[in-house]
């Protein structure tokens, strides 16, 4: 018999957490639902999961540090629930790892979508991607570990890279010097489409950049393509 999905539900409001449990074990997933990151951990520590729905507003321990402590600890997949509207508080949950977010209130059958395409999009990686197969990706002097998750600069500084970077600086990695649109960044590095108005992309680029030394105003790496998106301009090397 094929297993069922286990979803790990953690927010504090019950009735969110009765109204997610009820909906997706309807829809064919296990579930179980925990008020805060203590209780999270405990279950955690006792079962297997496929995906955890984790709120930002939490007692204790937000969800954005469990956020950041989960994906030190693995890659177990993260949806993340936001009250807030700043579009730089649902970058910063990207930034901690989390694989896409969804703002409060929603319609439960958006959340199953959003699990869906995240479940179907971890399970369908390129082996390229996978730790067992991981890379060595060399371009315009940097190096990105794919094993360790980490970016190495010309001169030999290992940093950690994670979250919502680590993912956009793949896509540019594995599509070099092509030009990728905001949607298809955001397709690609997060498995949504864009929301109106939504420049989380042009954020995260900025960001990039920082990160890579590359100046905004006259980029050599990631360059900007006016009206089109953006395209990394640079060979790509890779070692085993």
């Amino acid at each position: 018999m094929e297993r069922s999905d286990h979803i790990l539900i953690v927010d504090d409001d019950a009735e969110i957490r009765t109204l997610l449990t009820r909906y997706l074990e309807k829809n064919g997933y296990r579930a179980t639902a925990v008020p805060d990151g203590r209780a999270m951990w405990r279950v955690l520590d006792g079962g297997a999961f496929d995906l955890i729905v984790l709120d930002v507003m939490l007692p204790g321990d937000d969800g954005l540090t469990l956020c950041r402590t989960l994906r030190t600890k693995g890659d177990m997949p993260v949806l993340m629930l936001t009250a807030r509207g700043d579009e730089t508080d649902r970058i910063i949950g990207l930034e901690m790892g989390a694989d896409d977010y969804l703002s409060k209130p929603f319609n439960p059958r958006e959340l199953l979508a959003r699990i869906k395409v995240i479940l179907r999009r971890t399970r369908s990686l390129p082996p390229n991607l996978k730790p067992q197969d991981s890379a060595l990706l060399k371009f315009g002097g940097w190096t990105l570990d794919t094993a360790q998750r980490q970016l190495v600069s010309p001169d030999g500084v290992a940093t950690a890279i994670g979250g919502a970077e680590y993912k956009l600086l793949l896509v540019f990695v594995q599509h070099p010097n092509r030009v990728l649109s905001r949607d298809q960044l955001l397709d690609l590095s997060q498995g949504r489409e864009a929301e109106p108005l939504d420049r989380s992309i042009d954020v995260q680029v900025s960001r990039l950049r920082q990160r890579l030394g590359d100046d905004p105003k006259v980029p050599a790496l990631i360059k900007t393509v006016r009206g089109e998106g953006y395209v990394l301009s640079a060979a790509i090397e890779q070692a085993r």
